[in-house]
């Protein structure tokens, strides 16, 4: 039996469609068929080359598939069985270093990855832009049967992204309810669920920003949460600036949530927000060029910055769990995907880099 994958060339080249190998699973590993995986901003860095990965592998993160075989009394361990609808989760904290011994793996300073592996050795497959995936059993989340699997996939990572900067932020003691006004920057994926999840913790008023002309992104940001829209490219950043600094009785907004990944973006947030506001910093993920920042105005407002990168397992169920939560909103999301078929996947990248569709996925 052999299995398609798409294998990544370098920055600026095209995938390959390569056929391997299938071999049978790997003491502690599960083997997953392919229902839906995900092109992330990252790997749209890594074709970019605003990050490196060493070519030639199999990249994708974002994998959602059924678990097919696997020892089933080590799958037991971990509540997994054949035939589960699983997410593969790469991360691989150390559990030793001062992040993960304070409850933080997520920013574990030694951080392993789960499909790193060789496409040169067995079982060649550790990626998620492929047919078949080989991940270990420590890393597979069963998806509960309540919930599509497609839906599931298409906040994949977006979604324990979000949660993870928002459990930054009850940790510094930060306090979301309906007294708080929130605007999140960008409506790409990240972008789209932190609209998402602020809605669900019941914020007083919620503003997104976008820019250029795609009004159908801008209604869907309604449906999903946002009171109002904003647009830099129709409105002008310094009326948006000033519409959020009146909020509060002028203060300004509570939080502000940056998902744009525009670097640009970081100081028309620190504008936004009022004296004590918090500014979660999720999207600046790749060296995309700097920004100057006035850093005056986090003395003189005490402003509350979080950055967060990573999301480990406890994100993964705390996402899943959300869903469970909030299964009216599938149907809406899995319409918030862009779904194209692995061997198109040169396609799916050029798509996902024009911003034309929300999200971009790849199936059999």
């Amino acid at each position: 039996m052999k299995a398609k994958a798409a294998v990544f060339n370098g920055a600026g080249k095209p995938f390959d469609i390569r056929e391997f190998e299938v071999v049978k699973a790997p003491s502690g590993y599960g083997k997953s068929e392919l229902i839906a995986s995900g092109v992330c901003g990252t790997d749209l860095h890594f074709m970019r080359g605003t990050l490196y990965v060493a070519p030639p592998t199999v990249i994708g993160h974002e994998f959602v598939g059924k678990l097919t075989e696997c020892d089933e009394n080590e799958a037991a361990e971990y509540g997994l069985k054949p035939g589960d609808n699983v997410i593969a989760d790469i991360a691989v904290p150390c559990g030793k270093c001062l992040l993960c011994r304070t409850g933080d793996d997520a920013n574990c300073v030694n951080m392993g990855l789960t499909n790193g592996g060789s496409i040169d050795e067995p079982p060649y497959l550790y990626g998620g832009y492929t047919e078949i995936n080989f991940t270990p059993l420590t890393n597979l989340i069963k998806i509960p049967d309540e919930l599509d699997p497609k839906a599931v996939a298409v906040f994949a990572c977006p979604g324990p992204t979000v949660i993870h900067a928002f459990r930054l932020a009850e940790r510094a003691n930060v306090t979301i309810n309906g007294d708080t006004t929130a605007v999140v920057q960008g409506l790409g994926p990240v972008g789209c669920f932190a609209v998402m999840y602020l809605r669900s913790l019941g914020v007083k008023k919620l503003y997104a920003i976008t820019a250029g002309d795609n009004k159908k992104r801008e209604e869907l940001a309604k449906e999903i949460g946002a009171d109002e829209v904003l647009n830099i490219t129709r409105d002008g950043k310094d009326a948006i600036t000033e519409k959020l600094q009146n909020e509060n009785d002028g203060l300004g907004v509570d939080l502000c949530f940056e998902a744009s990944g525009a670097p640009s973006a970081v100081p028309q947030g620190m504008n936004f927000l009022r004296n004590r506001g918090v500014y979660l910093i999720p999207g600046q993920y790749s060296n995309s060029g700097g920004a100057e920042i006035q850093p005056q105005l986090i003395t003189f407002k005490a402003l509350q910055m979080i950055g967060s990168s990573q999301y480990s397992v406890p994100d993964v169920k705390a996402y899943l769990s959300f869903l469970c939560g909030h299964k009216q909103l599938q149907k809406t999301i899995i319409e918030m995907g862009s779904f194209y078929h692995l061997s198109d996947v040169n396609k799916a990248f050029d798509d996902a880099k024009s911003g034309k569709n929300v999200k971009t996925l790849l199936i059999k």
